[in-house]
């Protein structure tokens, strides 16, 4: 797998070549994950499945537990992810900001996911 990395800043980086990308690591598949988040679905006009389905299994009138499953089942298609463990979320009440972290199973080896503050329910 290769993947282009990102900036703190969330753009790609550019400029060094093969060190702008990971290639067959475990973070290369946290960034999918993280940037399959990113995707709401039926956003991208070339295939409108792909994306996390934000309206329909996150927003609105859902739980968070209803979150939880929704945000593991779009992690779990990612390629490269084996397995989830130790998936926990956090809830604001006051700013409805919701958080998560979760260790991840890769065809090449573990990684975590940490998701500070995503997304105001």
């Amino acid at each position: 797998m290769r993947y282009r990395k990102l900036s703190p800043t969330g753009d790609y980086t550019w400029g060094q070549s093969l060190l702008n990308f990971w290639i067959d690591v475990p973070e290369a598949v946290g960034q999918a994950i993280q940037t399959s988040f990113l995707l709401w679905q039926g956003e991208w006009f070339l295939d409108t499945t792909v994306g996390t389905p934000w309206i329909t299994g996150v927003l609105g009138y859902h739980s968070q537990a209803n979150a939880d499953t929704t945000l593991e089942d779009v992690a779990l298609n990612v390629q490269g992810v084996v397995d989830i463990k130790n998936f926990q979320s956090t809830l604001d009440g006051l700013t409805r900001k919701y958080s998560c972290q979760f260790n991840v199973d890769t065809v090449y080896g573990p990684t975590t996911v940490d998701i500070q503050n995503f997304i105001n329910f």
